[in-house]
C-alpha cells in the first residue's frame, strides 16, 4: 500500500538527503528550537538559583522546566541533521508532550494571575507564551519529520521485498 508515494517521490538523479536548500528550513526550526529552550531554561533558572541563594526550598515545577529546556537544546543539537531528524521523529513527539506538559503546567498558574507591577509575574507570564512557541516549534519538526519518514524513506514492498516503494 503506497498512500500518495507516488506523488511524493523523488528523481533518482536526487540525493538521499537532499538539497541544501531543502534542508534550510529545518535548519532554521532547529535553531530557534535552540534558541527558546535556552530561553527557558534563563528564564526558569532564575527562581532556582534565587533560591538557592536564600535557602529555601526550590519547588520542583522550576527544576522540571529547567530539565526540559535542557533537553530541548541538547535534542536540537543533536536532531540538527536532516537525515537523523527523518528518523527522530519520535523523540520529537516525545519532547513536544514534555514542553506541552510545561505549557499547561505554569500556563494554569500565570495565565490568568494579575502581575500588578511584580517583575517575577511578568517573567513568569511571559515564560509561559515562550513554552507555547516551543511546543508548536517541537509539532511542527515531529508532522516534518513523520512526512519524511512514510513518504521520502525509500521503502521496500511489504511482501518481498524486492521492490522499492
Amino acid at each position: 500500500m503506497a498512500f500518495g508515494r507516488a506523488k511524493f517521490s523523488r528523481s533518482s538523479s536526487s540525493s538521499s538527503s537532499g538539497s541544501l536548500l531543502s534542508k534550510l528550513p529545518l535548519w532554521v526550526l532547529r535553531f530557534l528550537q535552540f534558541v527558546f529552550a535556552i530561553t527557558v531554561i534563563g528564564l526558569y533558572a532564575q527562581d532556582l538559583r534565587a533560591a538557592s541563594k536564600a535557602g529555601k526550598y526550590s519547588d520542583n515545577k522550576w527544576g522540571y522546566a529547567v530539565a526540559v529546556g535542557v533537553i530541548g537544546a541538547v535534542s536540537s543539537l543533536l536532531l540538527a541533521w536532516p537525515k537523523l531528524s527523518m528518523w527522530a521523529w519520535g523523540w520529537d513527539l516525545v519532547v513536544f508532550i514534555l514542553f506541552t506538559a510545561l505549557f499547561g503546567l505554569f500556563g494554569k498558574m500565570y495565565i490568568n494571575e494579575r502581575d500588578e507591577g511584580i517583575n517575577g509575574i511578568k517573567r513568569m507570564k511571559n515564560a509561559v507564551w515562550i513554552d507555547l512557541i516551543n511546543m508548536l516549534l517541537w509539532f511542527i519538526t515531529a508532522v516534518y519529520g513523520m512526512i519524511m519518514f512514510f513518504f521520502f524513506r525509500g521503502s521496500k514492498s511489504l511482501h518481498t521485498g524486492r521492490a522499492t516503494v
